[in-house]
């Protein structure tokens, strides 16, 4: 009886349908940004995306939608409320800290030893990205256990703005420039997706505005493309059905074991471990926004089963971890409850088994879609200041700085390996040569954006921190974080970096850092000298000021 009494509340309604059509663009743009940038930078041939990375990528989706659909099923029959599911995909944040700051240095790095070829470098550069991905799944499993601690002693403006960094330089700036190289594509969409949610409007139908967006900016790419002009679709010559077939999942557990002793990995364990961290706290943001909006959901066992996707996706050949989505509430006030999460694994899993990505990648642009992915980064750089009180903004504009750096420095290296690439820079010495060039003439302080730009997901976290408690006064705390700031530095976690003939890598390098380990501590004992000897300057004093 009280089950019969309580089936409403999971029946399926006209809210899934409309919360499938949001998640499911949401996720397909993942799939879309992923074909693009793994047979861009990262070099992969588009087949093996197809056969290898996607069909990962979607196990992942399944396991994690159908988990989280049964969570919410579960708890709206035993709590006697309909309950929405978290919503779950692809992380996007990581998406592109693992492509550009793992996977495709680790190939511009191989391609340019004459001991590797193309094929070989792309491959070792994926099994790198394997044992990231596999990594982040692992620190979000154990997060589970020791969410509470993190939680307590992370500021949030520290983790909020160093994603903040890495939206306005990789996300936000990527696609806003492409915007406007392909105005005619782009800025429609682009339009739709601001009106849609930034005045927070509803079109007719209930259709979702993002669904709308895309549709425009495809129906605009393939008008200019059947015109003859440029900036529409490009086939790159390819049959639009190329690819499509049964293509299972394949195991990858020979090439994570072989990539486990690689020493990419290990160099680039600064921008794989924190962004685990980023990962697992990320999650909890978004358990406690469920919350807010009265879906009480259990930590551990949700942080868990993030994990528990991501290492999926690892060892079924995907490079790129899952995660709980930002936007519970949305989907909360569409009516969502548990079908629109299950709807979409078995979505995503279909097209991965069918092949079925490759030709739509090739029927809607990536100029169609990105005006989501900009409002994405437009959202979190945002949060960063509204989700913390406003006297943690400055500590939040701290935390952008090193992530800004970071973006400065891709656009160096890409503007070098086009320049190797059109034969102006040759000798295996060349970028070191250009980087004492640059230290000589137009960029002086080239050794502190170098410095700034490695591990910079760490010195964001430190820097923001230390910031928030110098504006709360907690001088004491401020000069632990400082304290903790210098031992990473001196460990090599941040700062640390070494100049190859093809990239600056980043390493763990004891004791390289050591200037910056001793700024730190000098910071330290700036606060600690602060707490004894500074005094609040009266609230009187400030506003006469």
């Amino acid at each position: 009886m009280p089950r019969a009494a309580a089936s409403p509340l999971v029946a399926v309604g006209r809210g899934d349908l409309d919360g499938f059509f949001g998640l499911m663009v949401d996720n397909l743009l993942q799939f879309l940004v992923i074909y693009a940038l793994c047979t861009g930078p990262c070099a992969f041939p588009a087949d093996f995306v197809l056969t290898r990375i996607f069909p990962g990528a979607a196990l992942s989706l399944i396991v994690g939608n159908l988990y989280y659909a049964w969570l919410a099923r579960k708890l709206s029959l035993r709590s006697g409320r309909r309950m929405t599911a978290l919503p779950y995909g692809i992380n996007t944040v990581s998406l592109f800290a693992y492509v550009l700051f793992v996977i495709a240095p680790t190939y511009a790095e191989l391609a340019a030893d004459p001991a590797f070829s193309a094929e070989r470098a792309a491959r070792v550069a994926w099994q790198v990205g394997l044992v990231a991905c596999l990594l982040s799944g692992l620190i979000e499993t154990a997060g589970g256990f020791l969410a509470g601690w993190v939680r307590r002693i992370t500021p949030r403006a520290a983790l909020l703005s160093t994603l903040a960094g890495i939206a306005i330089g990789f996300i936000s700036m990527e696609f806003i420039l492409r915007s406007f190289d392909r105005p005619l594509v782009a800025l429609a969409p682009l339009a739709l997706v601001l009106v849609t949610y930034l005045s927070r409007v509803r079109w007719p139908g209930g259709l979702p505005g993002g669904l709308i967006a895309v549709a425009v900016g495809t129906a605009l790419a393939w008008l200019i493309h059947l015109a003859g002009w440029s900036g529409g679709v490009d086939l790159g010559g390819e049959k639009l059905l190329a690819g499509a077939g049964f293509h299972p999942p394949i195991p990858a557990v020979g090439d994570l074991l072989a990539a486990l002793a690689s020493p990419h990995v290990w160099g680039r364990i600064s921008i794989i471990l924190p962004m685990g961290l980023i990962n697992l706290l990320g999650a909890l943001q978004c358990i406690e926004s469920a919350e807010a909006e009265g879906d009480s959901y259990p930590e551990r066992p949700c942080l868990i089963a993030n994990g528990v996707g991501s290492m999926a996706a690892a060892f079924f050949g995907s490079c790129f971890p899952t995660t709980i989505y930002i936007g519970h509430p949305g989907w909360k006030r569409m009516g969502a409850g548990w079908a629109y999460s299950a709807a979409n694994g078995v979505f995503f899993g279909l097209l991965a088994l069918f092949g079925l990505i490759g030709p739509i990648a090739r029927v809607v642009p990536v100029e169609a879609a990105m005006a989501i992915l900009v409002w994405i980064a437009v959202i979190i750089t945002a949060q960063a200041f509204t989700a913390t009180p406003t006297r943690h903004a400055p500590a939040v504009v701290l935390g952008l700085l090193p992530g800004l750096a970071a973006w400065g420095w891709l656009l160096v290296e890409l503007t070098t390996g086009s320049a190797r690439m059109a034969g102006r820079l040759v000798g295996e010495a060349s970028l070191p040569l250009l980087v004492d060039d640059l230290s000589r003439t137009t960029l002086p302080y080239v050794g502190g954006l170098l410095t700034l730009k490695a591990g910079f997901l760490f010195s964001a976290t430190f820097l923001a921190a230390i910031g928030v408690f110098l504006a709360e006064r907690r001088f004491g705390v401020a000069a632990l974080w400082a304290l903790a700031a210098a031992v990473a530095s001196w460990v090599g976690l941040m700062h640390s970096y070494t100049i190859t003939p093809a990239a600056v890598r980043e390493e763990i390098r004891p004791g390289f850092a050591w200037p910056m380990a001793a700024g730190y501590l000098a910071m330290a004992a700036v606060a600690l000298a602060a707490r004894w000897l500074a005094r609040p300057v009266e609230e009187a004093a400030e506003k006469g000021s």
